[in-house]
């Protein structure tokens, strides 16, 4: 009875039947995989753009969770930088310029030196800074340089030294030796640059 059953699944018209649910499952197959492969691929990306996007996100909130805190940081810096006083503070660059002359004309007589002359020169425009240049001109011992350059260097307003010359100076004839003593005397001619805010 076995032995019929199974003659009876290899008859032509069962193999036939077989083979046509066969070609039937491959052809699903096939186009499932045709058709909707595409469309789980693109799902997949959606899904990595969405995360990249849910990241992105988390990081500006981050961000901006912090403006606050810049905001006022900015605000101490700005403040700081106003009571440290180191820009100039007058009304006018000529102003200001005047003011540094008179600064440097009294470093130089309280240390004991002897202002040659001063000499402001063009005002230059940086960005949102107006840049007061002077040119001095003075003589004094190298202790009274020393001074003077200290001086500047603790002013308020900031003023930067630029450009600077030492000369010795000539020493003087000594009648009796007929030699010239050494002096310790110098020439110095120097810029000094101070900066003002451009007015807003």
């Amino acid at each position: 009875m076995n032995k019929l059953k199974e003659l009876d699944l290899f008859r032509p018209e069962l193999h036939e039947r077989w083979l046509a649910l066969g070609l039937l499952m491959v052809v699903l197959i096939v186009s499932v995989l045709i058709f909707f492969a595409p469309l789980l691929n693109k799902g997949l990306e959606l899904i990595d753009d969405k995360n990249n996007l849910v990241i992105k996100l988390q990081q500006y909130e981050r961000i901006l969770a912090k403006k606050d805190t810049v905001t006022a940081n900015m605000a101490d810096i700005t403040s700081q930088h106003e009571t440290q006083g180191y820009f100039n503070s007058q009304e006018t660059d000529a102003l200001a310029s005047a003011e540094m002359q008179e600064f440097l004309k009294k470093a130089i007589v309280e240390a004991g030196g002897q202002l040659s002359s001063t000499q402001a020169l063009p005002i230059n425009n940086k960005e949102n800074f107006n840049r007061i240049t002077v040119r001095v001109r003075m003589t004094g011992s190298s202790h009274v340089l020393r001074t003077v350059l200290y001086k500047i260097e603790t002013s308020k307003p900031l003023i930067i030294i630029d450009q600077i010359d030492i000369r010795p100076m000539r020493g003087i004839r000594n009648r009796t030796t007929r030699q010239i003593d050494p002096s310790n005397e110098l020439n110095v001619n120097f810029q000094a640059v101070s900066f003002m805010r451009k007015p807003t």
